[in-house]
Formats: structure tokens, sequence, C-alpha cells
């Protein structure tokens, strides 16, 4: 049972919150990070796979995303704060998470900022900080996507811009991509239709936190973390992945062979077998 509903924060600020398992202090806590553009509604498809490990997803939609308040100028360390007041509010002390994409970065923030409370971490075909030491940070990267990052480097104003004369690329996809869209994770059109067709405000907010200090250095996750990444991604290469691993130090890297950025989903559940055993 998947219900909704609105968290106050401190400085007036609304959350948009989702729990599949209300009130159930028996199942793990898994704090579910949405990608860019998304809604925040935990992944449907990990359901049966979820059930099986006694799962509670909790998730939120991001400021600006669906009912969640806009945050403009926030960082991807502000995810910390977000889901510690999420959990004071549910009751729940301890919890794991995961991200996808975008969400790999906010994951990544909870594990850094909240030690005490953060089991395990799991971040799929996510990013590296902007400033990644040896890393060629847009190696790989479509151009279409390049451009946007760069643009969000330029400023709110360039970013805004590219925004306006932007067009979808589906060559940012691989095959695999395409094919996982068509099955099985078309779940991620009912979360990303709604988002684009909001405007772009949260998508850029996102994109200038990127690029921006995160407010946490990815080395001070202690949790277990496991980075999983197609190795065919093209959307954020994953070059990114073997560089996080190599930073935090409990990390484990899967790779898988012939995956880009959404059909990796289809190893998700193994993650999450993952995830669940470091509890």
């Amino acid at each position: 049972m998947l219900t909704e509903s609105d968290i106050e924060l401190a400085d007036g600020h609304i959350l948009h919150t989702y729990d599949t398992a209300p009130g159930d202090t028996t199942r793990l806590a898994v704090f579910w990070h949405h990608g860019t553009p998304n809604l925040g509604s935990p992944p449907a498809p990990l359901f049966p796979a979820a059930d099986r490990l006694g799962i509670r997803w909790i998730s939120y939609d991001r400021p600006g995303y669906g009912g969640s308040t806009p945050h403009p100028g926030r960082d991807v360390a502000s995810a910390a704060t977000h889901v510690a007041a999420v959990a004071d509010a549910l009751g729940i002390d301890r919890f794991a998470v995961i991200g996808h994409s975008g969400g790999g970065p906010h994951a990544l923030a909870c594990g850094a900022l909240l030690p005490h409370r953060v089991l395990s971490v799991v971040s799929v075909s996510g990013m590296a900080p902007y400033d990644a030491e040896g890393l060629d940070w847009f190696a790989g990267m479509t151009p279409s996507g390049a451009a946007s990052l760069r643009a969000a480097a330029e400023g709110r104003a360039a970013r805004e811009a590219h925004q306006a004369r932007a067009e979808y690329d589906p060559e940012m996809f691989t095959p695999a991509d395409h094919a996982a869209l068509a099955g099985e994770w078309s779940w991620l059109n009912s979360v990303v239709g709604p988002a684009v067709a909001a405007g772009p405000a949260a998508q850029i907010d996102d994109d200038l936190a990127y690029v921006a200090p995160w407010g946490f250095d990815p080395a001070q996750v202690t949790a277990p973390v496991l980075f999983l990444h197609g190795n065919q991604d093209r959307v954020i290469p994953c070059a990114h992945g073997q560089w996080l691993a190599r930073r935090c130090p409990a990390a484990q890297l899967r790779l898988t062979p012939g995956d880009g950025h959404i059909s990796v989903l289809n190893s998700a559940a193994s993650a999450l077998d993952w995830l669940h055993a470091q509890t």
C-alpha cells in the first residue's frame, strides 16, 4: 500500500513523501532517491524484490518536484537534512539508502552526513563530483547531456537559456536502455512525464547542484556502499562509478557488461539483496 503525505521542515518548506508500509517497524526502511527529472515515487519494478526482503520504501519529491516546495540554490548535501526530517517524522531511527542517476549523489550525501543512521548505500548510475580529481568528467558522455551540464557550470542564466532550446536526444540511451524502457522500466514514464510537464525549474536546480560543491566528500561515507553501473552508460559514464568506488573506503563496484543508464536497473533487484545483507 503506497501512501503519500506532506511533511513540513523546520524552515517552512514542504516535502511530499511516499511510504509503502506506514507504521511497519518490522521492515527495513530504505530511502529511494530519484533521478533527474523524476518524481519521487519509489520504483514499482523493485516492489516484488522488496517484498521478498521485507523492505519498506520511503521516498520524497526533491524540492521543486511534484508536491515539494521549490528551494533554488539547494545543494546535494541538503538530501541528508531532508531524509533525517522525514525519518524523524515517521519514527524511523536507522535505514538504508539507494539512488539512481542523479539520486546517486543524494544517497551518498546521506551516507556521508548521517553516519550513525545509514546502514548501507547503493548508487546506481550515479555521478562523481564535478571537481573529482583525476576524472575527465565529460568523457564518454552524450553530447546533449554534456552540453546541459556545461551550461549549468556557467550558472543559472546559462542553464535556463540552454533549456529553452534543448530537445530530447534519444541517442543518450543505448539499444539496451530503449528495450528496458519498452519493458518493465516503462514505469519511469510515470515519474518523468509529470516532472517534465511541471516545467524545468527543478531539473535546473538539480543540474546546478551537481556541478557545484556538494557539501561533503564521498570519502566520508563509511557505511558499506555498492556502486552499480552499466559499462555502456552514455548519460553518466561508468568512469564516474569507478572513481567513486576508489574514493569510498568501504565500497564495492559492479560493472554490468552491455548495460546503459536504464538497462542497468535490471540488476537493481540483486543490489537490494546486497543492501539488505549489510544491515
